[in-house]
């Protein structure tokens, strides 16, 4: 894993599409049980190089159920973009994670974790990429027919605060799917 990680963080090979330089984000063990899967990180994140270090973290954690000491902690949670660097500012905020990433590293990040027991496609990249054509023609029905997914995916909304009003219009996430993803989140880490 260590190697793997290695060759992850000095990656460059889509260097000439990002405008701040290549920094990949990756923060993952071979012992990780939880895997999140996001999107990509956003400029605080590249410019920190802690993944999830930003309001969508901090929205992330709280819809777990769990503190910074454990989401930081590879031996129970792996954070694995889709994009591993910061694409850059488009028209109505950043740009779509770069295609390359995904293919070239996930299978191998993957094959790397056994002790994995869930894995949170946060958003409709992730979903997109690993569910194909079994996700739903929305993300909100993928988000609401989450247990048709489980054991192996969890899918969820992104938890950036530009997504108040998806949520102030589905209600039911927060009283339906955060209690069941609190509580599979809890078995996976007693």
């Amino acid at each position: 894993m260590d190697k793997l990680l290695t060759e992850i963080r000095n990656c460059k090979v889509c260097e000439k599409y990002l405008e701040l330089g290549p920094n990949p984000v990756i923060a993952a063990s071979s012992k990780s049980k939880l895997i999140i899967i996001g999107q990509a990180p956003g400029r605080i994140v590249h410019n920190t190089g802690i993944p999830w270090n930003d309001k969508s973290g901090d929205n992330l954690r709280n819809w777990l159920g769990i503190d910074k000491a454990t989401f930081y902690d590879t031996n129970k949670v792996a954070l694995m973009p889709m994009g591993f660097c910061y694409p850059g500012t488009g028209k109505t905020g950043d740009l779509p994670p770069r295609p390359e990433c995904a293919p070239l590293w996930h299978n191998k990040l993957l094959a790397l974790m056994p002790e994995a027991k869930l894995i949170l496609l946060v958003g409709h990249y992730a979903q997109n990429y690993y569910l194909g054509d079994k996700k739903d023609k929305t993300l909100t029905e993928t988000v609401k027919r989450f247990k048709s997914y489980l054991p192996k995916y969890f899918p969820l909304p992104h938890p950036s605060p530009r997504n108040n009003i998806w949520l102030a219009k589905n209600e039911w996430f927060t009283h339906e799917v955060l209690p069941e993803l609190k509580k599979e989140i809890r078995d996976i880490f007693e």
